[in-house]
């Protein structure tokens, strides 16, 4: 997980750790799980979930983290992507 802070946004990039360095594709979709992006640090499920309740922007990849964000209340199932393998759901407040 990885957080940047720009002005009055909080963005959160989340993803299951297995899934870095990792590309997939799946039609016109293509998602790379770089660590520059997401960052190097592995962190718990609460210390995820309390970022995600800061985010004002969240970037969320893999199917744990998805499915966090679901239980969560903050992505719907139905909004959740799927490229290849890879789970992916973006949340913005506005």
């Amino acid at each position: 997980m990885k957080i940047y802070r720009i002005q009055r946004e909080v963005l959160v990039a989340v993803c299951d750790s297995d899934l870095v360095g990792n590309t997939y594709s799946s039609g016109e979709y293509r998602i790379e799980v770089r660590e520059d992006f997401y960052g190097k640090e592995e962190v718990g499920e609460e210390e995820v979930a309390g970022a995600l309740k800061n985010a004002t922007i969240a970037n969320i990849t893999g199917e744990k983290a998805v499915k966090l964000a679901i239980k969560m209340g903050i992505i719907q199932k139905d909004n959740v992507l799927k490229i290849g393998e890879c789970w992916h759901a973006q949340m913005v407040t506005l």
